[in-house]
């Protein structure tokens, strides 16, 4: 038996040693009582501690620990599955793009690091079970990163590397009787991490399941299963091959609620062919994710059971046809999101009740299709994908980033030749493993319908290699790969696809290319407070049939729970862990938070965008498009509202007849009166409970509204008016207002309590969101933050001193601002109060045309409340916030906490706001406070104000809470089309090229 050399470490043409072919992930028992998905009573599990020793290096390492006299009994303990570095050694570390080692260790591809390359020896004594004495024993590690060695009672067994496939071997001529000391060596970087420069942290350890099997006599090695659809997507033929080990009979059977199919063969060692016809089987799709049960009864030579079978299978047909890609003979649109595997707690360590919570949340917010980002995920993901109904890109375990984007495309200091695998011979066999790898063990799933080549790895012969073994191994499925986009030297990938292309140039590719179809494997860069004008890209899918649709990026954030110098926890990002080079918070860009795996307000967005069935109202009829292909309206619940600022005045039960990928125009009929505004809803709801949602959850929904909100004018009350030297005061029944001559509005009474707690005063700024700071926004607006903080009525240098205007009847007094802004060229804004007997103020603010000053940002006036009025109940867009370029949510009065408005976006920044809002009511717990009338534009109450948001860079970060904050006006959009200098679009920027203004009201209550 060969020896363990760490050479093959540094060698990317030994990429393993010893292991086991690859097969399929089918389960298989001793007996008929085990239910399909169960773990297999062949199998032992290894999971749970084991002994552990850490080195820096190689050199630094206990050489001899895996010796089977060697005791290291007395060693640390760790966790299997888990990470080196989450488990507290090591460091953790965060980048993007960049090779870890980047700026430490001048090193070229396929070497390794040699000054910090941490080894982990682990180490885990166990006995055979007794149901496996006197088999073969294997075992098998799920996923170890990046690459291991193995050795058993002090024999070496074998190496591999490939992080996020399964690797097997034999150790049944190494297993003795009583104790056993398996030991196992893992490599932090090895020749192939130049194939895992994935966007995410880096780990190493043994991170997935390792368990020991055995197998019976005659067993059924590796399973293929294929379902053949006719060509008017009818009938249909379910192809098994099987690689058996061992010789007997195999009994089969296909069955649902409706039927069963049986069927038996002999099998003989080596490969077995079976064909069954199947007569109008119901088909798999997202939609509706039918299932049949697979039962093969092995049996041996003697006649006796000798294991069983339990597989789903889903008979779908996924095709290219007439240049399009179809789904059971329909076209599809991918509503898609690009999903890591993460855990803030555990890394890339995930339970099985995370992955399903995912699966639920997805299918929850109309999600039909998940990248597998950017390497083979777990199994039972691809399960739970079957079972839920969601179309899967399985990808490849490759990216190679640090090897062509910035030394080939940008600093064009090394030439093709240069890039990881690109034409290199020493890494053709390596990714074609990799490739290999995960198609054998994910190729019986009917939820995956493309394989992917890998992401990000420029081009070159190799990839179109593994394409073509892709094509060799499934005929039953396309091709994907984006990297081809930056490298056509070679022809790769079924599709065209690209990453964040924006709508304008994918239209203008389609325009001149024809002969693919097209998607956006990543687009709607969802970092921090994101995912602007992503309806333009969901529309395009059914304005061109060639564009097919896209994967969000992504789906949850990638941080770590982590404390501050206080004991703290906040969610860590890159930097936070000391790790250099890092590329900080870009890990965050998710529409999920790290922490609970919860929505990000950013998920409302997406719902709307993604539903399937498409909802206008207008002129007395609602315009139904029915988007879904298989699924007619009738099957969902369809339900009319009618509501008066948030009181529901009518409600009917409709049956709505639409039949898949058809629009209709549904009558209804409303006789509202005209005393004011009415919001008419028609959603579509599921009719019965499913396995993500209970019965009532809403798919879809339109809305319009009949009348116009109509605020009652108050009683006509006189006031009192005092104009003093300094300040000018108005007194009314139950209120009090004062105006400071040289600042501003100071103070405003109700019930002789105070409500403001600093001047009121006009902001033309937000707390910058990452795709702000992205695109140079504070470059270039950056005198707009100076003028909102250091604004001025009087300018001494400039011998400029305008006292307000002050105009006063019996009922109502005018007091006009003149504010002077430090921007240059010189600009200045007015802002006017009206204040009427009832305690209403009426305010404007208006800016002249200041396009020289650069893009503005907001236009608003700002309240610092008392903190006590934490209560906000709203009548405008909602629940989540809404911006100008992301307002697809309903109209309607809501309720929550100010500080609930603050989203738990990684970095801190413009979070809360809310658009279109008619009235909003802030109080403390008696029900005390103050109400604005915004007149249907934006408002936001927050705990903070907008510069200790922008200063924080972590939520710890931010200050004691003092004050409500709350900001009327209106802002630009959040943009999302990507977060590297896209800028928001131009129709949901506030034109600043000719003079703005805002007004609204607000008293006391």
């Amino acid at each position: 038996m060969t020896e363990f050399n760490y050479g093959i470490v540094k060698d990317p043409t030994i990429f393993q040693q010893n292991r086991l072919d690859a097969h399929s992930d089918h389960e298989f028992y001793d007996s008929e009582a085990y239910s399909y998905g169960e773990k297999s009573n062949f199998k032992y599990s290894l999971n749970g501690m084991w002994k552990f020793e850490y080195a820096k290096t190689y050199e630094s390492c206990d050489k001899t620990f895996f010796e089977e006299g060697r005791d290291c009994r007395g060693w640390d303990d760790i966790k299997v599955p888990a990470h080196i570095q989450m488990e507290g050694y090591d460091k953790i570390m965060y980048v993007n793009t960049q090779y870890p080692w980047d700026g430490h260790e001048d090193i070229a591809p396929g070497e390794i690091p040699e000054e910090e390359n941490p080894v982990g020896n682990y180490v885990k004594y166990f006995e055979v079970p007794e149901f496996m004495k006197g088999g073969p024993i294997y075992i098998s590690f799920q996923g170890v990163e990046s690459g291991f060695a193995l050795w058993l009672n002090g024999k070496y067994v074998g190496y591999s590397e490939d992080s996020f496939t399964p690797s097997e071997f034999d150790l049944t001529p190494f297993i003795k009787e009583g104790e056993n000391k398996l030991a196992v060596q893992v490599f932090k970087w090895t020749s192939g991490s130049w194939c895992e420069d994935q966007d995410f942290f880096r780990f190493s350890g043994i991170f997935r399941e390792v368990y020991l099997y055995t197998v019976p006599q005659t067993h059924i090695k590796d399973l293929r299963i294929k379902t053949l659809l006719d060509e008017e997507y009818k009938d249909a033929t379910l192809v098994l091959d099987m690689e058996v080990v061992g010789t007997g009979l195999v009994q089969m059977t296909l069955s649902d609620d409706e039927t069963d199919i049986l069927n038996k063969m002999n099998l003989v060692e080596g490969q077995n062919h079976m064909e069954i016809h199947v007569r109008e089987p119901q088909l798999w799709s997202a939609e509706n994710p039918y299932l049949f049960d697979l039962q093969l009864n092995v049996f041996g030579e003697t006649g006796r059971l000798s294991e069983v079978i339990k597989e789903k299978v889903g008979f779908r047909c996924f095709e290219m046809k007439n240049g399009m890609m179809h789904i059971n003979g329909k076209r599809i649109v991918f509503k898609g999101v690009n999903r890591h595997e993460f855990s803030s707690s555990t890394g890339r360590v995930l339970t099985e009740e995370e992955i399903l919570q995912d699966i639920i949340t997805i299918k929850k917010n109309n999600i039909n299709a998940i990248r597998t980002s950017h390497y083979p995920n777990q199994t039972i993901f691809y399960r739970l994908c079957d079972i839920f109904g969601l179309y899967v890109i399985d990808e490849t375990n490759l990216e190679t980033h640090g090897t062509w984007q910035i030394p080939i495309l940008v600093t064009k200091q090394k030439d093709n030749d240069y890039a990881v695998p690109g034409d290199r011979p020493e890494f053709t066999d390596n990714v074609i493993d990799r490739a290999h790898n995960m198609f054998e063990r994910d190729k019986n799933h009917p939820c995956i319908l493309i394989w992917s080549l890998g992401n990000e790895s420029f081009g070159g012969s190799n990839l179109r290699k593994m394409q073509d073994k892709f094509h060799e191994w499934d005929d039953t499925r396309l091709v994907h790969y984006e990297g081809v986009f930056n490298d056509r030297r070679v022809d790769l990938s079924d599709m065209e696809s690209t990453m964040y292309a924006k709508v304008a140039d994918i239209k203008e590719w389609l325009k001149e290319h024809r002969d693919k179809p097209y998607i956006n494997c990543e687009y709607m860069h969802a970092m921090g407070n994101s995912c602007g004008a992503m309806f333009k890209y969901t529309e395009l899918a059914y304005e061109d049939e060639l564009f097919q649709g896209g994967f969000i990026w992504d789906y949850i954030d990638q941080a770590i729970t982590t404390k501050d110098c206080h004991g703290v926890e906040f969610e860590g990002y890159g930097g936070d862990f000391d790790d250099r080079p890092n590329d900080g918070s870009f890990s965050g860009d998710g529409i999920c938070y790290s922490k609970d795996r919860l929505p990000s307000p950013k998920m409302q967005e997406v719902k709307y965008d993604y539903q399937n069935i498409k909802i206008t109202i207008e002129n007395g009829k609602a315009h139904i498009e029915n988007r879904n292909l298989f699924t007619n309206t009738s099957e969902f619940t369809a339900i009319l509202t009618v509501e008066k600022v948030g009181e529901l005045i009518a409600e009917e039960e409709l049956s709505i007849d639409c039949p898949p990928l058809e629009s209709i125009d549904y009558d209804i009929e409303l006789d509202l009166p005209k005393d004011d505004e009415y919001v008419v809803t028609l959603s579509f709801v599921l009719s019965e409970d499913t396995l993500w949602a209970k019965k009532g959850h809403e798919v879809a929904f339109g809305q319009t509204t009949v009348g116009r909100f109509i605020v009652e004018p108050g009683r006509k009350q006189p006031l009192k008016v005092t104009k003093g030297f300094h300040n000018v005061g108005v007194k009314g029944e139950d209120f009090e207002v004062l105006f400071v001559y040289q600042k501003g509005l100071s103070s405003y009474k109700y019930h002789n309590k105070e409500l403001l707690k600093r001047f009121v005063l006009p902001n033309f700024w937000r707390p910058m969101t990452e795709n702000d700071m992205a695109n140079q926004l504070p470059f270039r607006a950056g005198q707009w933050k100076l003028a909102s903080k250091y604004l001025a009525t009087l300018v001494m240098d400039k011998n400029i001193n305008e006292a307000p205007v002050v105009e006063a009847d019996e009922y109502s007094v005018k007091v006009v601002y003149t504010y002077h802004l430090a921007t240059k060229p010189a600009s200045s804004c007015k802002v006017e109060y009206i204040v009427h007997g009832d305690g209403m103020v009426d305010c404007s603010l208006k800016l002249p045309k200041s396009e020289e000053i650069g893009e503005l940002p907001e236009l608003s006036m700002v309240f610092a409340l008392d903190s006590s009025l934490s209560n906000l109940e709203w009548y405008g867009k909602g629940p989540e916030e809404t911006y100008l370029d992301r307002d697809h949510a309903k109209l309607g009065v809501y309720r929550n906490k100010v500080m609930d408005n603050m989203a738990k976006y990684l970095v801190p920044q413009e979070c809360g706001n809310h658009q279109e809002v008619r009235y909003a009511r802030l109080t403390d717990d008696m029900g005390n406070g103050i109400m604005f009338l915004p007149g249907n534009i934006g408002f936001s109450a927050l705990p903070y104000s907008v510069h200790e948001i922008e200063e924080a860079l972590h939520p710890t970060e931010l200050p004691p809470v003092h004050f409500t904050y709350v900001r009327v006006g209106q802002q630009m959009g959040v943009a999302g089309d990507d977060t590297w200098g896209a800028k928001t679009h131009p129709e949901f920027m506030l034109d600043n090229s000719k003079d703005l203004e805002i007004s609204f009201s607000f008293r006391g209550v």
